[in-house]
């Protein structure tokens, strides 16, 4: 078998469906609209979207796709399990677990500014596939410096719901791109524009 036969059709949809989870989730969370007693419901939907986006890091590797594949490892890593353990220390702490501990985010905000580089170093390549796709990494780099700003209080609370819609809209585009790739793989031709 050569290089570009593929064992299993891409599993990018899957991986965007989890991503868009994950937005509405956090966007949710940056608007506001999340109470303490959410967030480990958070946290049990982001452990399921993590498991999608490792498979899916995984075998795009397998069929030779650096940048997807890292980029979805990257993803289910930080975005899907470190942010799943991280909203449940931050339920536990805010519930007095562990006594009167308060989260001091400015951490986050150090690990959020490697992640913040790695995607941004990475975007570049997107520019060779979907213009969609692109737009999803591109809209996700300008949430996480964001993030990087607010943790590491730069920025003040008030950048929190620029944060919450560009993840809602970043989470439309990712299901809407999914959609588009599954439908038009099924019926072998363009029926929704993938750009």
């Amino acid at each position: 078998m050569n290089t570009t036969d593929h064992t299993f059709v891409t599993p990018g949809p899957a991986g965007l469906g989890a991503l868009a989870v994950a937005c509405f989730g956090f966007g949710a969370v940056f608007l506001g609209h999340v109470q303490i007693g959410g967030l480990p419901l958070l946290a049990a939907w982001l452990i399921g979207g993590g498991i999608v986006q490792f498979t899916v890091g995984v075998m795009e590797l397998k069929d030779h796709n650096i940048t997807g594949g890292n980029v979805f490892l990257f993803f289910s890593a930080f975005f899907m399990f470190a942010a799943a353990i991280s909203t449940m220390m931050k339920f536990l702490m805010l519930t007095g677990i562990f006594g009167d501990v308060v989260p001091h985010t400015y951490v986050e905000g150090y690990c959020w500014l490697a992640g913040a580089t790695f995607l941004t170093l990475l975007t570049p390549a997107y520019f060779k596939g979907l213009k969609l796709l692109f737009l999803i990494v591109a809209l996700v780099v300008i949430v996480l410096w964001l993030i990087v700003g607010i943790d590491l209080e730069v920025l003040s609370s008030s950048a929190k719901p620029i944060v919450g819609y560009l993840l809602m809209i970043t989470g439309f585009i990712a299901l809407y791109l999914s959609g588009a790739i599954v439908n038009n793989h099924i019926y072998g031709r363009q029926l929704l524009p993938t750009f």
